[in-house]
């Protein structure tokens, strides 16, 4: 019989109605969990999403939420607590891209990913903290008082031109995990990062869907695959169990060797 790790755990996961979030609801669903799959429009996928979340006898809802906007993270949680009747893990996915030349760069594309990509995960990380020290220890079902898995970017250490609003915001997802961890984690709250590097996923189609973006994107890569959004499902899950309970303040690359900078692997 399959071990279910996640038994017993709600789990937040923003922007999981696709891509890299999809995924790791997915995982996490068939690991045991309950899920609540948040979406910022497309209701149909995220009710696909619940749907295939059911039919791994797990239990999981949809709720609609910006979470760029205190008030639409602060109910969701309280729709999330109302129904599950705790949340013991976030996993702050949810983001975006809005590139430009940088000389271009409009300060409406500066703000939005910003606040997507950075204040979101600051808001929805404060309401689960919250949720977490509320409800106290719940150690039937976890040794961690509550898990915070934040998803970054192979682009927290790696600039990008032309994504300078992006690479920012990844930036500073690393040094708000990482003080996050600091702080809280005496209260037995572990906050961790997955830094994804190139994954089949929407938002990046035009850098994989034909053979000749493909042969130069797996340059970049000397695991020479382009990762699938189960990869990175399958790490937030340990993360999120108590296989990884002394794992705490660190970014989880998950790049097939991505960050080993394999332009220089003939020397330059």
């Amino acid at each position: 019989m399959e071990n279910k790790k996640l038994n017993g755990q709600t789990a937040i996961i923003t922007g999981s109605d696709s891509g890299i979030g999809k995924g790791i609801a997915l995982a996490m669903g068939a690991s045991g969990a309950n899920v609540v799959v948040n979406y910022h429009s497309n209701e149909a996928a995220a009710t696909d999403v619940v749907n295939q979340i059911i039919q791994f006898g797990a239990q999981a809802i949809a709720i609609k939420a910006d979470v760029a906007k205190e008030a639409d993270v602060q109910e969701m949680f309280r729709a999330a607590v109302a129904h599950f009747g705790t949340v013991d893990i976030l996993v702050n996915n949810a983001g975006l891209q809005q590139d430009s030349p940088f000389q271009d760069m409009t300060l409406d594309q500066w703000n939005r990913v910003i606040g997507v990509n950075l204040t979101g995960q600051f808001l929805c990380a404060r309401e689960a903290i919250r949720e977490f020290i509320k409800r106290g220890p719940k150690p039937e079902v976890s040794v961690a008082l509550g898990k915070i898995i934040c998803i970054s970017s192979v682009h927290e250490v790696i600039p990008w031109a032309g994504h300078a609003n992006y690479a920012a915001s990844k930036g500073g997802i690393m040094q708000l995990m990482k003080s996050m961890a600091q702080e809280v984690g005496k209260l037995k709250i572990r906050v961790n990062s997955i830094g994804p590097g190139a994954i089949k996923t929407p938002i990046n189609t035009s850098a994989w869907d034909t053979p000749e973006a493909a042969e130069k994107l797996l340059k970049l890569i000397p695991y020479d695959r382009i990762g699938e959004p189960s990869d990175i499902g399958k790490a937030a899950v340990w993360l999120a169990s108590d296989d990884s309970d002394y794992v705490h303040g660190i970014t989880l690359f998950v790049d097939g060797g991505m960050t080993l900078y394999p332009g220089f692997t003939t020397n330059g």
